[in-house]
């Protein structure tokens, strides 16, 4: 039996071995195609080259692609865990040509892989293709062999592939398995097509048209081959089933589930234990590709999945939080073919054991909530939208979590009713997902790329440089002029300025040519050109003409030494608070620097000053910044620290700073800080100045954030820190170092002093002179009554005590006037109280003094009014309630 691992390695093989380079796989977040929120099918890395905006050096390849499908038009998640073969995580194995070869070479190079590498039973498999694709249906015949009724021409969108509502796009011949009579369904295009008999493993798609968003085709520059086969169906097959879940990989984890919840994995749990499996996998990659859970986006997503899992946990009588305790297994089993998951594996695991422990406290009341509301429904009866809308509002159920319980029970939800509920509640409505990966349209940089070339960067060596003007762009036109006071983007061949990559701001600065000046505000990057934001001062420039191109080096100068910080920052925070701390965003501003990353709990004071003395440690150390270039592969061999879903290429530049002892990790393990960086940074550590950390805040859900200065500006805050420490000192008259003891003495003699005051106007208003009434009956009962003045509403309680212990048994109402307001007190001797309560007496008083409710017990109430003017009143109206 081959495991699903040896076929993902076959697969590989077999293409690398017909001249395809074998490319990893991209992260699950597109960075090429705004209109997809997670990476679906193994094209879509590759999509500028099937469109011809972008080259690279080879014309065919092939991957193993991890693929989300759970949000946007590629939705499964409902139906996992129910049928056989639905995911929301899987992978697509695919071989690609892009203008190298077409359908006389894809078709028999996928059926010899099927029937001789595979040995896949040939006479169990039969194809589709587009009903007008003659010349697939000939070379079936020719190279597999196949009669007429093995090959089934569909007039369908089944057999036309695109990805979305634009862009590539083409016709497809599917491949399917055939599992037997003794399963129920008929081949495709039949009325029992959705049966379970005939599955499809294979589609390769003729890549050859471009669609736009009007509905038009045109043909590509070159024809292409996108093939896109399922992992999970294919091993199903091979080793004997047609249930994905039954396959080695899945089963694996299925029952890793079971034995964490002692459980059978095929019992009545089967579907809880399918969820759980499925779901573990989409929501490790998910993290380990920098999505965390979050109320938007693709975060809500991420979470949504989480949540559904957590509940089948629940289902199956899990006790304490289950999902973290899983990961191990998924890493044992994926993690050699995606070493991303094992780096991440300590994040991941937090993070779903914060999570889950987060929706425990809630999960009980949501569903208790549901079950009430179902009890009240008449059989059959839908669940309606507000009350589904109220499980998501109130407790974080979100809709198809509702769905999924109820379908459980036979019952559906009133989804429309959900939506106008979720309409209703516009303070609470989720803005729409607006798109991903690359958002602006760089078409005309990419036009610019292929007349001019990419940019070349210069930065790194010097600040000053000349270089040739290759293009001028204004509204996204290009222009071949543009006078004093036009705003414009240029893109040279060469330049020092760097454009904003990796959390560090792009550079400014002047660029001169004979006829003209224009200052530089921004630099930013697309399609390789480095597009220089600019506004002309003087005179004009031109398209083609040379220039002087001078970097702003003050302010350079200040965001490199930030950026160097962060590295030596990322590493005092590992060393810290532990191996799962990553980046997950950060900003090398000329003032300031922040860094984001992965942790779930706030820093504590004293990690704080411990990580601010490490970095100001390497940075007096004063080692030279070293920079090599290699592929990605060594840099990670090296210990290398890599931002995952960063786009690296062949070639990646590694900086390293710092010297500590052997008890470094990885090969270079002498070395303190090194990271994959294509930024610009200081010569030496010593450059960075000094280094002061302000202190850490929550950036997300698992994310925080730091922030820290350095050079001046660290330098600037600590001057004015102890400005203000020399004016303490002034006006306590003290040395700076006896401050603090200084300040603590004050406070103390400042609280002797308060309750010195307190106990005076205590005594003050008991003795209460010559005007203090005489406590007199009403109804056979003592009552004290006395408006105060001197006291506050926090005195009134010491008082009560005191004035009921002198009358031993009776009712006292205190008054105070605090001057814009009155505080108001009432008590009763506990033998009175099954007569009498405080409370009574309290709000009687208190209406006549214009406020309103107060409370407390029936011994002790307080409460307050807005004046104490009417205090006869008020005493009266207490009176009043005595005398019944």
């Amino acid at each position: 039996m081959q495991t699903l691992n040896e076929i993902r390695s076959n697969f590989l093989t077999y293409f690398g071995d017909k001249g395809h380079t074998v490319v990893p796989s991209s992260p699950l977040v597109p960075r090429n195609d705004p209109t997809l929120m997670f990476t679906a099918a193994g094209m879509v890395q590759f999509k500028n080259l099937f469109t011809g905006v972008e080259t690279r050096d080879y014309t065919r390849a092939t991957t193993a692609q991890k693929c989300v499908r759970a949000g946007g038009k590629h939705n499964d998640l409902d139906n996992v865990g129910y049928t056989a073969r639905h995911h929301t995580f899987f992978e697509m194995l695919g071989n690609f040509s892009f203008g190298d070869y077409f359908k006389e070479d894809a078709i028999p190079m996928a059926w010899d892989l099927l029937t001789k590498v595979f040995g896949i039973d040939a006479s169990r498999l039969i194809v589709t293709v587009y009903h007008t694709d003659d010349e697939a249906v000939a070379i079936w015949k020719k190279h597999a062999g196949l009669s007429d009724d093995r090959i089934i021409r569909i007039a369908t969108d089944d057999n036309f592939w695109s990805a979305g509502p634009t862009g590539p796009c083409g016709p497809c011949t599917e491949i399917f398995y055939d599992h037997g009579d003794h399963i129920w369904g008929g081949p495709p295009g039949s009325p029992e097509e959705d049966g379970d008999r005939f599955v499809e493993i294979w589609n390769l798609v003729f890549m050859q048209y471009e669609q736009f968003e009007d509905g038009t085709r045109r043909d590509l520059p070159n024809k292409s081959i996108d093939t896109g086969m399922g992992i999970e169906r294919v091993a199903a097959l091979l080793q004997g089933t047609n249930d994905n879940y039954s396959t080695d990989l899945m089963r694996s984890l299925i029952e890793a589930s079971a034995n964490a919840t002692s459980s059978d994995p095929d019992g009545p749990g089967k579907t809880h234990h399918r969820v759980i499996a499925d779901h573990l996998r989409s929501t490790s990659f998910l993290m380990a590709d920098g999505v965390m859970p979050s109320n938007d986006g693709r975060g809500y997503v991420l979470r949504r999945i989480m949540r559904r899992a957590m509940r089948h946990a629940h289902l199956l009588g899990a006790k304490d939080p289950l999902m973290h305790r899983l990961v191990p297994a998924l890493v044992a089993q994926m993690g050699q073919a995606y070493p991303e998951l094992g780096q991440a594996q300590s994040m991941i695991q937090q993070t779903l054991l914060q999570e889950e422990t987060r929706f425990r406290q809630t999960l009980d009341r949501g569903l208790k909530l549901l079950d009430e509301e179902l009890v009240m429904l008449p059989e059959g009866g839908e669940l309606a939208g507000a009350t589904a809308f109220k499980l998501y509002d109130t407790f974080g159920f979100p809709l198809d979590l509702t769905q999924d319980a109820l379908r459980e029970k036979g019952r559906t939800v009133d989804t429309d009713g959900f939506t106008s509920a979720m309409a209703e509640q516009k303070a609470k409505a989720r803005a729409a997902w607006s798109g991903s990966g690359e958002a602006a349209d760089a078409t005309i940089w990419f036009d610019v790329a292929d007349k001019a070339g990419v940019t070349e960067f210069l930065g790194y060596d010097t600040e000053t440089a000349e270089g040739k003007i290759a293009a001028l762009v204004q509204d996204g036109s290009g222009v071949v002029n543009v006078s004093e006071g036009g705003e414009v983007q240029i893109a040279l061949n060469q330049t020092p300025f760097y454009a904003e990559s990796g959390g560090q701001l792009g550079d400014t600065g002047i660029i001169r040519t004979d006829t003209g000046t224009a200052r530089i505000t921004d630099t930013r990057k697309a399609a390789g050109v480095f597009i220089h934001f600019a506004k002309v001062e003087k005179g004009s420039i031109s398209n083609g003409q040379s220039a002087v191109l001078e970097v702003d080096h003050g302010r350079r100068t200040a965001i490199r030494a930030n950026h160097s910080a962060t590295h030596l920052l990322h590493e005092a925070l590992r060393h810290a608070l532990g191996d799962h701390v990553a980046q997950r965003g950060s900003l090398n501003a000329d003032d300031r620097l922040r860094f984001d990353f992965s942790h779930s709990e706030t820093i504590s004071a004293e990690d704080i000053l411990t990580i601010e003395a490490e970095v100001n440690t390497y940075i007096r150390q004063n080692t030279a910044v070293e920079t090599r270039i290699m592929t990605p592969d060594d840099a990670r061999a090296l210990g290398a620290q890599a931002l995952f879903g960063e786009k690296y290429g062949d070639e990646v530049r590694v900086v390293s700073m710092g010297r500590q002892d052997a008890s470094g990790k990885g090969a270079d393990r002498n070395t303190y800080s090194l990271e994959l960086c294509g930024g610009t940074h200081v010569a030496r550590t010593g450059d960075i100045g000094a280094f002061v950390l302000l202190g850490d805040s929550a950036s997300s859900a698992g994310v925080r954030r730091i922030e820290a200065l350095t050079g001046e500006a660290a330098i600037a805050h600590l001057r004015a820190q102890d400005s203000l420490l020399a004016q303490a000192a002034l006006e306590l008259k003290s040395p700076a170092s006896a401050v603090p003891a200084r300040v603590r003495a004050l406070m103390d003699e400042r609280r002797a002093l308060a309750n010195e005051v307190a106990q005076l106007r205590r005594e003050l208003a008991m003795s209460g002179g010559t005007s203090a009434p005489v406590a007199r009956e009403v109804n056979g009962i003592s009552f004290h009554a006395q408006t105060l003045s001197g006291v506050t509403g926090k005195d009134l309680p010491a008082l009560m005590d005191e004035h009921k212990a002198r009358l031993g048994s009776g009712v006292v109402l205190l008054i105070a006037d605090t001057g814009d307001k009155a505080a108001v007190a009432a008590g009763v001797t506990k033998d009175l109280t099954d007569r009498i309560s405080a409370v009574d007496i309290l709000r009687a008083a208190v209406s006549e003094l214009g406020g309103k409710g107060g409370g407390g017990r029936p011994d002790m109430a307080q409460g307050g009014g807005a004046s104490a003017q009417n205090a006869e009143a008020a005493i009266a109206a207490a009176e009043n309630i005595l005398k019944g």
